[in-house]
């Protein structure tokens, strides 16, 4: 029986390839962030990809933009709502933003992979008694 069957290992293990696939989307973010008209980006929910309602692949604002695929399903990449601003060039990714972004993703990647390792600890501890 392999981990993935449990769903909590399950869970873990899809939370870090979409927070895997984030930190690439922010990092396009930071590096188109001087391409005139470039909008930032961000991925869908976390939760939207549990329910898998997504379509997988990236949303390019403009033909000539470097496009990438995420290779997790249900993880799509779409226009960030929430940018601080746009400049005069029609660009609105803003990198203190960005940063912050990549920030919140390095501290719930590492949460994740401890949760996943006091998991994988507590079956170990489990099945063979030994701490």
């Amino acid at each position: 029986m392999g981990l993935d069957s449990i769903s909590f290992f399950k869970n873990a293990s899809q939370r870090l390839q979409w927070l895997g696939n984030r930190q690439k989307v922010i990092s396009e973010n930071v590096a188109n962030s001087d391409t005139p008209g470039y909008k930032a980006k961000d991925v869908t929910s976390f939760a939207k990809m549990l329910e898998g309602t997504q379509k997988t692949g990236i949303l390019t604002t403009n033909p000539r933009h470097i496009g990438s695929s995420t290779d997790v399903p249900g993880v799509k990449s779409v226009i960030d709502q929430e940018a601080w601003s746009e400049t005069i060039t029609g660009n609105t990714v803003v990198l203190e933003q960005q940063t912050i972004k990549a920030n919140e993703v390095g501290e719930n990647y590492q949460l994740a992979v401890q949760l996943y390792r006091k998991g994988h600890d507590l079956l170990a501890l489990a099945t063979t008694g030994i701490r």
